[in-house]
């Protein structure tokens, strides 16, 4: 039985120790949690499509401006021909029914400008309410993607903390499984007590690489959320800790949040841009006034006469049904942004809310498993102590093992938590990008 599990117990050493070996063969890039940031704002594929939709809309509002602006082209032709005046109905006694072929030429410009136009106008201030809901929703994928990117940062950093964790509990394990050994050796504890301490330890060690495999697993999705190849080994510069979270008022923090909201600001400058659309839909019912012009020359080359042409033209709509549905449409849409509108503000509320009673929650989690910590290692180095004075077996030495385990893993996960609630709460009061170092840098 010894000979087995302690053949066990080596290979699990050996599997362990292979890990840092292979990853010791490439130097590993130190990785802070501000430089991730900066990567994921720079790399991440949300925030390049985002960009991508806000220069879309760009060229839309300059397209509609386009049609308030002078429109101008120029036309150079040259012509040769003949004239059937037959074909005409011109007939005349001893005149030829052809003319014979001749050529001309005819260089014009032509220019035209829209002078009253209520529709276009609208429709380009519709098209710049659109373009700014564009900047508002690049700004609302910034800061979604650092708060993600923060939250994957977080996930490595507790990854990492289990496996120092796990690490520590095997360095003990191997020093209590020595214990076990030289007092089964002396005569002062039994065959079973060094078993039981082999047990704990190969156990230790299977949670030890379960750790490891975890913490390398996180890295993988941290590097591919910022844009780094998975192949490129990581390591994180900066260790979880504890961050006290300042004490804000809730009302100034969900008016802050309204005010600061990217989401919400895009929802309402669309709702800006319906409105300027209802306007521009009103307008089809108005007159249109142009003024159009040509000037050039035409006729035979050497002897061409310059002329030209001003007009000014009046367009009115009799019957267009299309204005109707077109109305009903945008009045259908408006309707619905309001809706989101509403739910986003309660949505908002809620998230700025839940973010407050987490980290008052979490904070309060950290005090009291930091002291359960240390009661867990007091209680272990006092059940050593009494199975090294032969008092007792090591039965109370595997369960204090398994409390302090278990304090360990309990600590690592409030301070996560904490972490995760005040990244909720930059996230809730918006203008992340702003704001988040207060909350999410090192103390």
């Amino acid at each position: 039985m010894k000979r087995v599990l302690g053949g066990f117990c080596f290979c699990l050493v050996l599997i362990g120790a292979g890990i840092p070996v292979l990853h010791a063969q490439q130097a590993a890039r130190r990785l802070a949690l501000q430089e991730a940031i900066n990567l994921a704002l720079k790399q991440n594929l949300s925030v390049r499509v985002a960009s991508a939709q806000m220069e879309e809309a760009g060229g839309t509002a300059e397209r509609r401006r386009a049609a308030l602006l002078p429109h101008a082209s120029a036309d150079a032709l040259l012509n040769r021909e003949n004239v059937d005046l037959a074909a005409l109905g011109i007939s005349l006694p001893n005149v030829p029914t052809t003319v014979p072929a001749f050529t001309h030429f005819d260089m014009r410009g032509f220019a035209s400008q829209s002078v009253i136009d209520r529709r276009a106008y609208h429709n380009w201030k519709a098209s710049q309410k659109q373009q700014e809901a564009a900047k508002l929703d690049y700004q609302d994928a910034r800061d979604l993607v650092i708060r993600q990117a923060a939250g994957l940062y977080l996930d490595s950093q507790a990854s990492a903390a289990e496996v120092a964790a796990a690490e520590s509990r095997v360095t003990t394990s191997q020093t209590l499984e020595k214990l076990a050994h030289d007092q089964h050796a002396q005569g002062l504890a039994t065959a079973v007590d060094e078993v039981r301490a082999q047990v704990q330890l190969a156990r230790d060690q299977q949670t030890l690489l379960v750790a490891r495999d975890g913490y390398q697993t996180s890295l993988l999705a941290l590097a591919r959320y910022l844009g780094i190849s998975p192949g490129e080994p990581l390591e994180l510069a900066d260790s979880l800790s504890f961050r006290h979270g300042d004490t804000i008022n809730v009302d100034a923090a969900l008016q802050h949040a309204l005010a600061s909201r990217s989401d919400y600001g895009a929802l309402r400058k669309q709702r800006d841009a319906l409105n300027e659309q209802l306007k521009a839909e009103h307008a089809r019912y108005y007159p249109t006034f142009s003024v159009n012009g040509d000037y050039g020359a035409i006729g035979r080359p050497f002897s061409a006469a310059g002329t030209g042409e001003v007009q000014g033209t009046v367009t009115v709509t009799l019957f267009d049904r299309d204005r109707t549905g077109e109305k009903i449409e945008t009045q259908s849409q408006m309707k619905r942004l309001d809706a989101q509108l509403d739910d986003l503000k309660r949505g908002i509320e809620e998230d700025v809310r839940k973010a407050m009673l987490d980290i008052d929650s979490t904070e309060n989690q950290v005090t009291v498993t930091e002291s359960a910590l240390h009661l867990a290692d007091r209680e272990l180095t006092l059940a050593q102590d009494r199975f090294r004075n032969g008092v007792t077996d090591n039965i109370e030495v595997i369960t204090a093992q398994s409390a302090l385990a278990s304090a360990q893993d309990d600590r690592i996960m409030a301070l996560a938590r904490h972490a995760d609630a005040l990244m909720a709460l930059a996230r809730a009061l918006g203008g992340t990008e702003k704001i988040y170092q207060q909350y999410l840098s090192a103390p």
